[in-house]
């Protein structure tokens, strides 16, 4: 992937959050990466980790992760 290429999707509070929505974008067939700029984890606060993906997956993306978070949060009875 360029990074020229490469929009944000969403900014996570943690590198294992954006982990887990990386998983979720390798099951739907979209390529990604995670970009952190925290001192090597010396310095967490700087900023949260992004998750990029290219630009025309943008949509793709967000639906993918859309879905699994209505999922997580309609309950057991839904």
């Amino acid at each position: 992937m360029r990074t020229s290429d490469l929009v944000a999707v969403s900014t996570f509070p943690s590198i294992a959050d954006a982990s887990i929505a990386k998983g979720i974008l390798d099951e739907a067939g979209i390529d990604s990466m995670i970009r952190a700029d925290n001192a090597g984890g010396m310095y967490p606060a700087i900023g949260g980790p992004e998750l990029l993906v290219r630009s025309e997956d943008l949509d793709k993306a967000r639906n993918a992760l859309g879905r699994r978070h209505r999922r997580s949060h309609a309950g057991p009875d839904k």
